[in-house]
């Protein structure tokens, strides 16, 4: 199959973040095909078209502008105006290493597939709030590596920071919906419905940088908690018991910090030796005793704002059998 790749970036009063990602594709090495970048400004008040003058002579750049819709709407814009035939998108605090487009080349010529995710990494220049937090969205110890190189992952489920699709996939499937977060995993599973086949190309990964506060992480994870029980509902065979875990690992380390006052040490030893296991993988990771500190911190984060978001989209969507949209607003674009 001929593969025609169009890099499609939404960004969002982010121009920084763009250049530093263009500046990553001038270093591309796919010295027998080419490609083509569609960026598509999403509304925002900080324009990065300066930063796109500065390579258009050195990178097939496409830059459109329009009024702000989501990330999705706005992946869908450039889709739907792209010349190639399979699609690359990337989150504008994306940096891509050499030898990314023709990992995904390879990958795609030994065993195709109409959608497929990369891992994310973290850069030695990155901070050390970002190393910490990279940790625990990819390691095995935290999020069982779905965001990680987890190759026995077979139907692995990409997200959009790093993630191809072919033109055939976007337009059967006519592109993603208008929640965020969770326009991901919604795709994926219209996709799978559909019988489109996908694949973790565990070594077509992109440095993530995410620049992220502890508030925004919070933030971030949970949301990612209200919208797995909206994305139940809408897709009953998709729920499955691990996504309680950050809940219920919540609500047993409250109850193991209480239950020693009544004589009852065995819940308070399981976490400490989870904890304990998590610092030793993280200093062998990061080998920073200062990113390690950082990453339990990270964890508990995660765990509090996933389980938390969780539980409470669970109560009012799947319990109380409240409209999403009515209940949860902040995660819809018109």
């Amino acid at each position: 199959m001929n593969l025609d790749f169009s890099f499609i970036v939404p960004v969002f009063n982010r121009p920084d973040e763009i250049g530093e990602l263009l500046e990553s594709m001038t270093h591309l090495k796919c010295a027998f095909f080419s490609f083509e970048v569609v960026i598509v400004e999403d509304g925002s008040s900080i324009s990065c078209y300066d930063q796109i003058r500065k390579y258009e002579d050195i990178l097939d750049i496409t830059y459109y502008k329009k009024a702000n819709s989501g990330p999705g709407a706005s992946r869908n814009y450039g889709m739907e105006r792209a010349r190639g035939n399979y699609f690359l998108i990337l989150d504008s605090d994306c940096i891509l290493p050499s030898d990314y487009l023709n990992n995904v080349r390879d990958e795609l010529s030994k065993s195709y597939v109409d959608f497929f995710g990369g891992p994310d990494a973290a850069m030695d220049s990155f901070s050390n709030i970002q190393k910490a937090i990279n940790y625990a969205m990819t390691s095995m110890l935290t999020t069982g590596g779905i965001r990680g190189a987890d190759t026995r992952t077979n139907s692995f489920q990409p997200r959009s920071f790093n993630m191809g699709i072919s033109k055939q996939a976007f337009q059967s499937s006519k592109g993603f919906g208008k929640i965020h977060p969770g326009e991901d995993p919604d795709l994926v599973l219209r996709l799978w419905k559909m019988g489109f086949k996908s694949r973790l190309f565990s070594d077509a990964f992109v440095y993530h940088k995410r620049r992220i506060s502890w508030a925004k992480f919070y933030k971030q994870v949970y949301k990612f908690g209200l919208v797995r029980p909206i994305l139940n509902t809408w897709h009953k065979d998709s729920s499955k018991i691990t996504y309680w875990f950050p809940t219920l690992f919540i609500a047993g380390l409250a109850c193991s910090l209480v239950l020693p006052l009544f004589g009852v040490f065995f819940p308070i030893i399981c976490y400490c030796i989870y904890f304990a296991s998590i610092f030793i993988h993280a200093l062998v990771t990061t080998r920073s005793i200062h990113v390690t500190v950082l990453t339990a911190f990270a964890v508990c984060i995660q765990f509090f704002g996933y389980g938390y978001g969780f539980f409470k989209s669970t109560l009012f969507v799947s319990w109380l059998k409240s409209d999403p949209k009515e209940t949860f607003p902040e995660l819809f674009f018109d």
